[in-house]
């Protein structure tokens, strides 16, 4: 059984939802946790209902070793992250003096009731700086909470992505090739097999005739599996009468 830590992410905002903003948030944390040995195995967008993000919350953190929620921590009615975080770990909600100390330094004279709301935490909860706007994110066990703004989620992470106990690095290769993926899907499942320490994603892409083919993501921990099972696609499309094109290593998000 492996021993790689497992995450979840869990996004909070009807915004999400309804369309109106483009998630980027998640790729960001997922490629962080690539370079420190965290395998995200699961994502959840709900929207901001104080039901489900308790429900969501108690399942998630009792599945995997971390979950990371974005969303619902600023100051308008609908940020209830902390509020239902709370209620999930029956902790009352208090205002952190801390976070209220780092608001007043931030806002100053700006500072009113709708965003002192922002210092609103569960009780005995750990906080997360935000060098970037000044309200705190938090933590309670497993859970961290983050900002939905992805430049502020992003500085938040990475706050936090030290302290976190990871296992060796997850290593990526991409092969790009103009084969179609239906003429090899059962040579790549037998290459799969055959190299079962590693994940090959297999990516179709359509763009003007001719300009048609597949990539493979090959993904591990074991820089030797990798390459190994790299090398037998790249055989694979020979075989084919395939044309290979640049291969590439993933070096994700610069976290």
């Amino acid at each position: 059984m492996s021993t790689t830590p497992t995450a979840a992410i869990l996004v909070i905002g009807n915004e999400i939802l309804s369309g109106r903003t483009h998630d980027i948030n998640v790729k960001y944390i997922a490629e962080c946790l690539k370079k420190v040995g965290i395998q995200l195995l699961e994502v959840r967008i709900i929207p901001d209902v104080e039901a489900m993000i308790i429900e969501t919350v108690n399942a998630l953190r009792k599945r995997y070793v971390y979950v990371f929620t974005t969303g619902g921590i600023g100051a308008t009615h609908d940020d209830i992250t902390a509020a239902s975080v709370a209620k999930a770990f029956n902790r009352a909600l208090i205002e952190h003096e801390g976070a209220l100390a780092a608001l007043v330094v931030h806002y100053q004279e700006r500072l009113n009731d709708n965003r002192r709301r922002m210092a609103l935490m569960p009780a005995d909860c750990g906080y997360i700086a935000n060098p970037v706007s000044g309200a705190w994110g938090f933590f309670v066990e497993n859970v961290y909470c983050l900002a939905g703004m992805p430049s502020v989620m992003q500085a938040m992470f990475n706050e936090i992505l030290p302290t976190l106990k990871g296992g060796a690095p997850f290593i990526s290769q991409t092969i790009t090739c103009d084969l179609v993926e239906g003429d090899i899907a059962h040579a790549l499942a037998a290459i799969q097999e055959n190299h079962p320490s590693v994940q090959i994603g297999s990516y179709p892409f359509y763009r003007k005739p001719p300009d048609i083919g597949v990539s493979f993501v090959v993904q591990g921990q074991d820089k030797a599996a990798v390459l190994a099972a790299t090398d037998a696609v790249n055989q694979m499309v020979i075989v084919f009468g395939g044309t290979l094109f640049k291969a590439e290593s993933a070096d994700g998000a610069s976290c």
